[in-house]
């Protein structure tokens, strides 16, 4: 099964405690992209600079990630530069800079536009909403957003989110969005607003999912050490929905597993651990699907009871 990933490919300057880099691929939809590729054919449309490398463009491509979408154009790749604490729970942007991606309409290729699964990363609302729509037949679409849109595009964001079937955010944007601070009163009121599923993410404490007939916790992946957390969240996103992808998961029927929504939070945990073992998507470049299962197992071990 294919999933079609909407958003940004970047390059990061990164410091945490443990070094730094001047310039490394990142972005959402990368990161997204990548996770997700060991599950499912994954394909992405995004827009990048002329400064955008080779090397990054085959890494991409070496991993299944169909480039089509892929828009190159005149000008540089958006760009972020940010500094992490020294416990790595928070960080200090020093610089974005949106560059190409200020002006950026997603444009899907007509072969993208039957493909069952989609997701939204983080970007306007309403260049969600219109791409949601062109893939109006998608048995499974939904995406993230983040407290910038919540604040200023709310009435926008609230039209978005109320054609998909999941919404993936953080405790702080579900506290946000809701106008609720008890996570459960939260998660409820914005099932409410469209979303069959939502999954809140809390980083390094883990995950909930809640619908509205389960809630199901899972505990963060417990790392010696955590080089640059930098796109976990979107790694999470890629492992949790790259997995119902490759399981052909379709909401709408009725008849699933809910277990396999566990199961999708457990692989998100899974990705969004690997990818802060090393600096941006550097851990990415060996990874095995072997890995992955056994951390998966490992998961398994822990929490059984």
């Amino acid at each position: 099964m294919s999933l079609v990933v909407i958003g940004s490919v970047a390059y990061d300057a990164i410091e945490t405690p443990h070094g730094k880099r001047e310039r490394t691929l990142g972005g959402s939809c990368t990161y997204i992209a990548l996770s997700a590729s060991y599950f499912a054919k994954t394909s992405i449309v995004a827009v990048v600079g002329e400064d955008f490398a080779g090397e990054d463009r085959a890494l991409l491509a070496d991993k299944g990630v169909g480039l089509e979408g892929l828009e190159q154009v005149p000008g540089k790749t958006f760009f972020w530069s940010g500094v992490y604490s020294a416990d790595m729970n928070d960080r200090t942007t020093l610089q974005t800079d949106l560059n190409v991606f200020a002006d950026f309409q997603p444009k899907l290729p007509a072969a993208y536009v039957t493909e069952p699964y989609l997701f939204l990363g983080n970007i306007q609302p309403l260049l969600q909403l219109d791409v949601r729509q062109q893939m109006s037949g998608a048995r499974f679409a939904g995406g993230d957003t983040m407290n910038f849109w919540i604040n200023h595009n709310r009435e926008e964001l609230l039209e978005t989110i109320r054609h998909w079937d999941f919404l993936l955010i953080n405790d702080s944007e579900a506290r946000q969005l809701a106008g609720e601070n008890n996570l459960r009163k939260a998660a409820q009121k914005i099932l409410d607003l469209g979303p069959h599923t939502l999954v809140i993410k809390r980083g390094e404490y883990g995950a909930m999912l809640f619908r509205g007939d389960t809630l199901f916790i899972a505990p963060g992946y417990l790392l010696q050490d955590v080089f640059d957390p930098t796109g976990a969240g979107d790694c999470f996103a890629g492992g949790f929905v790259g997995y119902l992808a490759e399981r052909g998961f379709d909401l709408r029927n009725g008849h699933f597993d809910i277990h396999e929504l566990h199961r999708a939070v457990i692989y998100g945990s899974v990705m969004g651990s690997f990818c802060c073992e090393e600096f941006g998507v550097e851990r990415f470049r060996g990874l095995s699907r072997k890995e992955i299962d056994q951390r998966f197992d490992e998961f398994r071990r822990f929490t059984a009871f």
